[in-house]
């Protein structure tokens, strides 16, 4: 996903950089990019009313991530977190997120990772719910 570009995403979420995201280096510690990518999904799920942090019977744990890193991130760029579902199966889902820092077109950072749905009280598998299937089917991506 290193040439992602802003279009290539139907969803986005604007995060503010913190001066403590910085590390000795002068630019975003790789550990917050994952930070990123999790406000993101979370925050598009919860928003569209299919995610419910606290009561919620069935939850998304991660299972798989990763990231790679194209160009620095500093304080006080503000980054534009772009996610599309790049698989919808039976209990998971694979998002794709890329990273774009200010105004830029090409993706800084690009990563994954994948939601396994389970029963919060057994922490078993289980089908991903219907409603939470549609609000993932708007974002998906053919590839």
């Amino acid at each position: 996903m290193r040439d992602a570009t802003r279009s290539q995403f139907p969803h986005f979420l604007s995060i503010p950089t913190r001066w403590m995201d910085n590390d000795v280096y002068g630019h975003v510690n790789n550990v917050v990019y994952y930070s990123y990518f999790d406000t993101a999904v979370n925050e598009f799920l919860i928003a569209r009313g299919v995610l419910d942090i606290h009561r919620g019977e069935v939850v998304g744990f991660v299972v798989d991530s990763g990231c790679a890193y194209f160009s620095s991130i500093s304080f006080p760029d503000v980054v534009h977190a772009g996610i599309r579902v790049a698989k919808l199966g039976n209990a998971s889902v694979r998002y794709e997120i890329a990273l774009f820092r200010n105004a830029d077109e090409q993706a800084c950072a690009a990563g994954h990772f994948v939601h396994v749905y389970v029963e919060r009280a057994t922490n078993r598998s289980v089908p991903i719910p219907p409603a939470v299937r549609a609000v993932l089917a708007t974002v998906a991506v053919h590839q």
